[in-house]
């Protein structure tokens, strides 16, 4: 174990979406491993640091808000520099830059620290950003998962060989008990359910409606209990009225929580489900991240890299049922359903060998 580290300052610098935040807690999961008395920041976009709040891997999460430009020229320069002042004072000894963004580099270089780690991106082939740096490496392949090109850049520092990292999220007690508030109120008294979460911010990686009624009406007919989850989406919202329209009565319970869950409490409910059945979005990473067995399914995204990063998910992936667009020419606004191909009865299959399991 590596003495001048044991109590390092570290900055994780990540400016993307909730999955990719969720996914580079396995970094910090490991510097903790490798010295459990360093401290460890991230720096994230705003609304993203409800994944990263209650975990215990993460000392403090520092916020960039994206709106600060529609404040006025000023304001936001002031808002910047604030941000980087805020940064420098921390004097962190080495700064994981996840992010190709140029302001991400920036900050990464006025922090300040001895070591100042990032990826030599394709599009930052360049003077300037290798100055920004102390080390770059080279980007996996999309042939390895995201959570293990994290872990890659780890490689310049003194890791002992044999960390187990794995991506973590924490649950706090307070959002255990405001889920058993939200359930209970519907009638639930502590039934074990499989929680079913169809959507997703982008409507390209959903499954059909039908599809996804008829999966609801199979396992509410064999008598398990069924918690719905969406996003506080309108489209989501629509989605879900439908779900509901479509199912007639049955053994098993219906529990609703449409748009009425904190991500926290979200988590929650997926961490008290016997299993989480859902599509490529965060609630799948987070189900992976809290080891619960799940059944994703996948369009055309690149399964590879953002699978479950999880033993315990089957994977049902449209591309063996038919032909789908490169991950590369998707239009990600399109109302299109590209999981249309995967047939109902190849899920439930792997649903039943999951709750068989």
């Amino acid at each position: 174990m590596s003495a001048d580290l044991q109590h390092a300052r570290f900055l994780l610098i990540q400016m993307m979406h909730h999955g990719d935040v969720l996914l580079n807690t396995i970094v910090a999961d490991a510097l903790k491993q490798a010295w459990p008395q360093c401290s460890v920041d991230m720096l994230v976009y705003q609304g993203m640091q409800d994944v990263l709040l209650d975990n215990p891997s993460i000392n403090e999460v520092l916020i960039v808000d994206r709106n600060w430009k529609k404040q006025g020229a000023l304001k936001h320069a002031a808002l910047e520099i604030g941000l980087a002042q805020k940064i420098r004072s921390r004097h962190y000894d080495v700064v994981l830059n996840f992010s190709n963004r140029w302001r991400a580099g920036f900050l990464t270089a006025f922090s300040g620290a001895k070591q100042r780690i990032s990826y030599q991106y394709h599009n930052r082939q360049n003077p300037a950003w290798r100055f920004l740096h102390t080390d770059l490496i080279e980007p996996a392949g999309m042939d390895v998962h995201t959570a293990d090109d994290y872990l890659n850049l780890l490689r310049p520092l003194p890791l002992p060989e044999n960390i187990q990292a794995r991506v973590n999220m924490g649950i706090a007690q307070s959002s255990r008990l405001s889920l058993r508030q939200k359930l209970t109120a519907q009638g639930w008294q502590d039934q074990p359910y499989i929680l079913v979460h169809p959507g997703s911010r982008w409507f390209f990686k959903c499954w059909d409606n039908d599809k996804t009624a008829a999966l609801l009406q199979k396992l509410l007919d064999s008598g398990r209990n069924v918690v719905l989850t969406a996003a506080p989406d309108e489209r989501e919202n629509q989605m879900l009225q439908y779900l509901q329209a479509c199912l007639k009565p049955a053994v098993g319970r219906l529990f609703v929580l449409n748009g009425t869950l904190t991500l926290r409490e979200l988590a929650a409910a997926i961490d008290g489900s016997i299993l989480f059945i859902g599509v490529d979005s965060v609630p799948m990473h987070m189900a992976a991240a809290l080891d619960k067995p799940q059944v994703a399914l996948f369009g055309p995204s690149w399964v590879s890299r953002w699978r479950p990063y999880s033993d315990r998910a089957a994977v049902i992936w449209a591309g063996d049922y038919g032909e789908l667009p490169h991950p590369n020419s998707i239009d990600v606004n399109t109302t299109e359903r590209m999981l249309s191909a995967i047939p109902l009865e190849a899920v439930w299959q792997a649903v039943q060998q999951k709750l068989a399991g």
